[in-house]
């Protein structure tokens, strides 16, 4: 079990890491490869163990210790879980979203576009996605509606940042994915896609793009679905590398959803 520390005050140094330290400063908290993250509440930080994520400290509402005994249970003895009195832990930007409970995480470490779609027959694959709140919601969409892993390329947002992995409840951890190396993408990432088998689609407002329902996507085997970022979309070197381009028909003038929620639609048609 975790080791039970009880705090005065967040201005304790050793919760740096929970209350002071940046997304940068995070991610090379150990060295440049692996790095921190935060996982927030007891869901969150359940399905990271469960997924084999190693825990580095605790901290926890005094509120909230009972209720966390069980996640603390299952770490080493070596691993501190710092307590702090309620009016403290209130003091935490966000806390409300915490729900007592946080960790912090050894970054898994990073896998290549090979490996995470050796096996795979459904890929999502994200382009320059800046916001990570749809980040983490399209993750939360690919591990409900049957994605296999996802691709991000190389200017993508963090899916491990905090705010990420608490948006996805903690499916960043459950699905496999791969950030594209820099220079492979797009063309090469996408050969190495169509050398395993995948038909690429680009959810993109083509003249010839058909919809999402189309008799045409009834037949492909394995499939990668590319999505854009929030303002322009797909690069038209990411578009030019696809086979097709695929739109959700609109009602009402409207041309396109929002990228978390168009990736739901698509997800449920082509990879149920």
């Amino acid at each position: 079990m975790a080791q039970i520390l009880q705090l005065d005050t967040l201005n304790d140094e050793r919760l740096d890491v929970f209350a002071r330290l940046t997304e940068h400063q995070l991610r090379n908290r150990i060295n440049a490869e692996r790095g921190v993250l935060v996982a927030e509440s007891h869901i969150v930080v359940d399905v990271a163990l469960k997924s084999g994520v190693e825990p580095c400290s605790f901290l926890v509402d005094e509120r909230d210790l009972e209720s966390s005994r069980e996640l603390l249970d299952r770490a080493g003895d070596e691993v501190p879980a710092f307590v702090l009195p309620h009016a403290e832990m209130e003091h935490l930007t966000g806390f409300r979203l915490t729900r007592g409970l946080l960790c912090a995480m050894r970054r898994p470490r990073p896998r290549s576009v090979p490996e995470v779609i050796e096996g795979a027959r459904n890929v999502a694959v994200i382009e320059d996605l800046t916001d990570v709140s749809n980040v983490g919601a399209l993750f939360r969409n690919a591990a409900a509606l049957g994605a296999d892993a996802v691709i991000l390329s190389p200017r993508c947002a963090d899916p491990l940042c905090r705010r990420s992995v608490r948006v996805s409840m903690g499916n960043v951890f459950q699905v496999p994915w791969a950030r594209a190396a820099q220079g492979e993408w797009p063309a090469r990432t996408l050969g190495i896609l169509r050398e395993k088998g995948f038909s690429c689609l680009a959810m993109a407002l083509d003249p010839d793009a058909v919809p999402l329902d189309d008799a045409s996507l009834r037949g492909l085997g394995k499939r990668a679905l590319l999505f854009g970022s929030e303002g322009y979309g797909l690069s038209r070197a990411a578009i030019e590398g696809c086979e097709k381009s695929v739109i959700i028909p609109m009602s009402h003038g409207v041309d396109s959803l929002n990228v978390a929620a168009s990736s739901a639609v698509a997800f449920w048609q082509l990879f149920r």
